[in-house]
This record gives structure tokens, C-alpha cells and sequence, in this order.
């Protein structure tokens, strides 16, 4: 690869990291032809894009983008990684510990999420617990819901017993 194909690389990762503010890194290394692409079926899946990038090209992409706190990604930076992108935060970590029930890896590198930086596979497990946004708003509507749903039921049961003194 040639310098000016290094710096095009560069400038699309770097206006990748830019559009995205949900951001993981994991190793695949160990794992075969056939488990890499099970992994990224089961990514494509779930709307997540995965790429394997050089870290030399990917660091100084971090260090071009917009978001300064995105550096704190470099230090994973070591090894083979896989850049990925979701729409929803918590999305790669579940694919990755589902995956891991039969092999160790993927291993979880660094995440960025939301303008926090997370590093190591210990991170994983919290990661996968974070609620979507969809989740977020169905636990609000829930609870917003609930006193509506008591207040009912408390008129319910007034009128009912009005209606059997009445007869």
C-alpha cells in the first residue's frame, strides 16, 4: 500500500469514527476462516459493521478525529483488530459473549460508547448489560404507565361497588 492509498484509508476511517459515537474494537485472531465470517454474519445480522484494520492506519485515524477522547482506544491498539460499528450500544458486546459460549474469542479490546472510553475483556459483561434507547423508553412508558393503571383500577373498583349498593 502506497502512501497516497494510506492516507485515503486514513480519511475514510477517520470520517467513520466521526459519524459514529458507538465504537468497539476486538480480536479475532485466533479464530478460523470459517468462525471470522460466522462472526461477521452473525454482526451483518444484527446491523453491526464490522472491518479488520491495520492498528498503524486506525491510530492515526483516532488521533485525527473530532472526538479528542477517542484516543483513549489507542492503547488496545495491539494485535489484530476488528473495527466495529452499531447503532445500539450494548448490540456488539451481546453478539460477542453469545459467540464466546463456545470458543474465547472474539476477546473485547477497548469500546467507546456514547464519549466514554471502556479497555479490556473485563469491560464485556457490563457492556452487554447496557439498555438500548428502545429499551430506555419502554421501562419510562412502563413507568409512566403504572400509576395511570392504579388510579383506573381505584375508579374501577369505586364504581363497581356504587353500582352493587345501588342494586
Amino acid at each position: 500500500m502506497n502512501k497516497v492509498e494510506k492516507t485515503k484509508v486514513i480519511e475514510e476511517l477517520t470520517a467513520q469514527l466521526n459519524a459514529n459515537n458507538k465504537i468497539y474494537l476486538a480480536d479475532c485472531s485466533s479464530l478460523t476462516v470459517e468462525r471470522v465470517n460466522a462472526f461477521r454474519k452473525a454482526c451483518f445480522d444484527k446491523k453491526i459493521k464490522v472491518t479488520v484494520v491495520k492498528n498503524s492506519l486506525l491510530k492515526k485515524a483516532l488521533e485525527r478525529a473530532n472526538d479528542s477522547k477517542m484516543t483513549g482506544l489507542i492503547p488496545a491498539l495491539k494485535g489484530e483488530t476488528a473495527l466495529i460499528f452499531t447503532d445500539v450500544a450494548n448490540a456488539p458486546a451481546k453478539v460477542i459473549k453469545e459467540f464466546r459460549k463456545k470458543l474465547t474469542k472474539p476477546a473485547l479490546k477497548a469500546a467507546y460508547l456514547e464519549e466514554n472510553v471502556y479497555i479490556g475483556d473485563n469491560q464485556l459483561d457490563m457492556l452487554a448489560s447496557l439498555k438500548s434507547k428502545n429499551e430506555l423508553i419502554g421501562d419510562i412508558v412502563m413507568l409512566l404507565q403504572s400509576p395511570i393503571q392504579r388510579v383506573l383500577g381505584g375508579l374501577e373498583n369505586k364504581f363497581k361497588g356504587s353500582e352493587e349498593e345501588a342494586a
